[in-house]
């Protein structure tokens, strides 16, 4: 990865209300998406995964 180069970038963004939300992060490297929940003083990150129990994978 080039200097400069960002290993997560941001795919998909959903406001809920005044400080809650979740986005969709994918990693450059692997592909691997992820959902970011956010809400007041918390949040959780987790990957998705789809129906077959693998994580996605978006090249």
């Amino acid at each position: 990865m080039a200097k400069g180069d960002r290993r997560f970038e941001r795919i998909h963004k959903e406001s809920m209300g005044m400080s809650d939300g979740v986005e969709i992060f994918r990693d450059t490297e692997t592909g691997v998406c992820y959902l970011w929940r956010f809400g007041g003083f918390g949040g959780g990150l987790i990957p998705l995964l789809g129906a077959d129990g693998k994580p996605i994978i978006q090249l």
